[in-house]
């Protein structure tokens, strides 16, 4: 165990129409600020299966910025290829700006279901991805625009930049080896999917490791996450809800504050130096059963 280790928490976006709390959204905030979390993070969910509706990531995010002073925000992960990188880069540029400085970003390749209902093409969508990254850290770096891509051509700029110079921290999340190596090339960090083994992502790590090695790049400089789904007690509904996402509930971390501390320190020892808690349910109760029985223990 690392004294570096830090814990998030996920934010709150699960919501039948109508249900939307703002009082409770924002106490929930609060309290994960107030407790010294590093940070919460939402998901990006526009047509895909989910149990409950999931409101918009960068709303979700704005608004949690607007609710705390210190707490960072993110997004684990934007599906950065059914985006215009200009839309979102400026999107990315003006919270960065409204926040002071709290963003973090993580975007990732996507599946190529549903891409025809974005205007997407599966062909080439490896080289979109990337292009698009290259596009947005040039938006958020260079005074003038100039770009002549293979998919975007712009001659322009964009102002202002992100507060956080020369950008937002910027993971990139995967599932396969060739993901987890382009998450090297061009990303600050790594962030391990919670439909993820553990086991799985330790082998994550090791590729990250070696391809860090390849490039020259110093292991400290690169940041390793993964997003965890947790439940602390014998509530079944979390198991009930990854079945019918993953068709699997074993990647839970889940019981006895005994049992989640064995989990989650597995999950660091296979290098994670930032944890992402998401409980999905009854977050506001977790977040204090989290705080108060399973992190001291990781934190001795």
């Amino acid at each position: 165990m690392t004294q570096t280790t830090r814990f998030a928490v996920s934010i709150p976006q699960q919501y039948a129409d109508g249900t939307f709390d703002p009082a409770a959204f924002r106490d929930y905030l609060r309290r994960a600020e107030e407790l010294g979390f590093h940070s919460a993070w939402t998901r990006e969910s526009v047509l895909a299966p989910a149990p409950l509706p999931v409101l918009g990531p960068m709303e979700a995010m704005t608004y949690a910025a607007a609710c705390t002073e210190r707490l960072r925000v993110g997004c684990a992960v934007f599906i950065s290829t059914v985006h215009s990188p200009l839309h979102l880069a400026k999107s990315i540029s003006t919270l960065d700006q409204l926040s002071r400085g709290r963003l973090e970003v993580g975007v990732a390749l996507g599946g190529r279901d549903n891409l025809a209902g974005f205007g997407v093409s599966p062909e080439g969508l490896v080289s979109r991805f990337t292009e698009g990254i290259e596009l947005m850290k040039t938006c958020w770096t260079e005074p003038k625009v100039g770009f002549d891509g293979r998919f975007w051509q712009v001659d322009a700029a964009m102002e202002p930049k992100p507060y956080q110079k020369p950008h937002p921290p910027l993971w990139i999340g995967g599932h396969k080896p060739a993901a987890v190596r382009r998450a090297v090339r061009h990303g600050d960090g790594f962030f391990g999917a919670g439909g993820a083994t553990t086991a799985a992502f330790a082998e994550q790590v090791g590729i990250v490791r070696d391809e860090l090695a390849r490039a020259g790049r110093e292991p400290g400089s690169f940041r390793i996450a993964k997003r965890v789904y947790v439940s602390v007690g014998d509530d079944q509904r979390i198991s009930r809800i990854l079945q019918r996402i993953y068709g699997d509930a074993s990647i839970a971390v889940a019981g006895p504050p005994e049992e989640c501390v064995r989990g989650l320190r597995e999950v660091i020892e296979a290098g994670a130096d930032l944890v992402l808690l998401d409980p999905m349910v009854d977050e506001p109760e977790q977040l204090e059963l989290l705080a108060a029985d399973v992190l001291p223990a990781l934190q001795n």
